[in-house]
């Protein structure tokens, strides 16, 4: 194989049969419960990485279910996304992702940076219920419920809220196991059809596990619950903060890497 063929063909591994196809990426019929739950502040601060900011200790547990988005198939995630703000603008940071699928976890990893690993997280209707559940291997460790559709949202703060732009730690790691690439990603969904949004009481039960830390963030009240479907796109990803960048201090100590203020 000449180079330029590797050249042309390397967008993702393995090269003779990548584990996804290149984008866009799109999503039909994707299914939303987010419950919002208010959390110990100092916890939360220590877990968010800067230059993004911690406004208030809320953090919003999300299962979405995906049965039918372009080259990834049908899968349902879930995981814990924190609200933030980064240079004045209002977006949101994942902490952690858990899904059932393995090219949107290779995708994930690879072109944006999204914090995703294998666990099995399913969202469905139980009669009059709303209900996700999340497990790593044979392990229970997160259970939400929320009426279903007890009330029509806002669909223009629904909207927004959509539309905020989303940030993610991207690492890479070199071969020697030293930092490749450290990034702040920041990606946006697009072309959005919203087809239904939905508010209601709702529940939320974490329980701790050595893998899957979702008890870091322990839930101290739940502040509200949405239910959600769409039609979108998954937006490619920009860089805005490159944490390896050297600084102007560390040119002068002539050290090869510093974390960027």
């Amino acid at each position: 194989m000449h180079e330029d063929t590797v050249r042309t063909r390397a967008f993702a591994m393995p090269l003779s049969s990548p584990a996804y196809p290149i984008g866009p990426y799109r999503f039909r019929n994707r299914e939303y419960l987010i419950v919002t739950y208010r959390t110990d502040p100092k916890k939360l601060r220590e877990l968010v990485p800067e230059p993004l900011q911690v406004d208030e200790p809320l953090v919003k547990f999300e299962f979405i279910r995906m049965p039918d988005s372009t080259g990834f198939g049908d899968y349902t995630e879930s995981g814990q996304v924190i609200p933030v703000t980064f240079r004045g603008r209002k977006g949101s940071y994942s902490h952690c992702m858990f899904l059932n699928d393995h090219p949107p976890i290779a995708a994930g990893r690879e072109l944006w940076g999204f914090p995703k690993k294998l666990a099995n997280p399913t969202l469905r209707t139980e009669v009059d219920t709303l209900v996700g559940t999340l497990d790593y291997g044979p392990v229970r460790i997160a259970t939400a419920t929320m009426g279903y559709k007890h009330r029509a949202a806002d669909s223009g703060g629904v909207m927004a809220s959509l539309r905020e732009p989303n940030f993610l730690l991207k690492t890479i790691p070199h071969v020697d196991g030293t930092p490749r690439i450290c990034e702040l990603v920041e990606y946006s969904l697009e072309d959005i059809d919203l087809k239904g949004a939905w508010v209601g009481p709702a529940s939320l039960s974490l329980w701790p596990h050595a893998l899957a830390p979702l008890t870091d963030l322990p839930v101290l009240e739940v502040v509200s619950a949405a239910h959600i479907v769409a039609d979108l796109t998954l937006g490619l990803g920009k860089v805005v903060h490159d944490y390896l960048a050297p600084s102007e201090p560390s040119r002068r100590r002539g050290r090869r890497y510093e974390l960027a203020e």
